[in-house]
């Protein structure tokens, strides 16, 4: 497997990770609001062993380029206020920028697709309602169910991953998530006993049966969808 950070357009890098065919469909990897740091490097990793080629855009680069940071005391506050500053309209240019790179990298054999944790969540859902990706899988998207007017524009399979146990997002956003989804080509699953975070090894809310589960489930629906 060959790893690297590539320009996606001036200031603005990704971490791509090459399967070891060196080849495959791609896969846009959107960070949680701790930057590119050591887990979502490895999660890349993690999905380009199963085939994808994955680039994780580094979103932050505005505000602190190449940032990482842990889940924790002033790491945890700093990654709230960056992503409370990250607007709008740049989250949806650095959507579309990642994807259009992503898209034009020799490696890409196959189609495009997006996913995410937390933020990127989020982000993953706003590249399916925005871009002309394939198939988008957001894991415990912070925020979805306050933008399902994106909804109606979304018409590539989704494929959703919640904790039964998450402050941020209660089960009753995950049920208005259902709704404003009924009669698309969507998945909605939800963990129990999990909380948010639960696919990330360094957090203290890591669940490894949900990620376990919640990582071949993503793979079967991303292959079938993109290869």
């Amino acid at each position: 497997m060959n790893t690297q950070w590539i320009e996606i357009s001036p200031g603005f890098a990704g971490y791509l990770a090459l399967p070891p065919a060196g080849h495959g469909p791609g896969l846009v990897l959107f960070q949680e609001i701790f930057g590119v740091n050591e887990h979502i490097r490895t999660v890349a990793e993690q999905y380009a062993l199963d085939g994808f080629v994955v680039l994780a855009p580094d979103v932050f680069w505005r505000q602190a380029p190449r940032v990482e940071l842990g889940y924790q005391g002033a790491d945890f506050t700093r990654a709230i206020d960056l992503m409370k500053a990250y607007a709008g309209p740049d989250a949806l240019a650095d959507i579309a920028a990642s994807v259009a790179t992503l898209r034009a990298r020799p490696e890409v054999q196959g189609k495009v697709g997006a996913f995410g944790y937390c933020m990127g969540g989020r982000l993953a859902y706003l590249a399916a309602a925005t871009t002309d990706i394939a198939a988008a899988v957001p894991f415990y998207g912070g925020g979805i169910h306050g933008q399902l007017d994106r909804a109606a524009a979304i018409t590539c399979p989704v494929q959703f991953h919640y904790a039964e146990i998450d402050d941020n997002i209660p089960l009753s956003a995950v049920q208005s998530v259902r709704e404003a989804m009924a009669g698309k080509p969507a998945e909605v699953h939800v963990y129990p006993g999990a909380h948010h975070g639960f696919n990330c090894w360094a957090r203290a809310s890591y669940h490894a049966p949900s990620a376990a589960l919640a990582h071949g489930r993503a793979l079967a629906f991303l292959a079938h969808k993109l290869f």
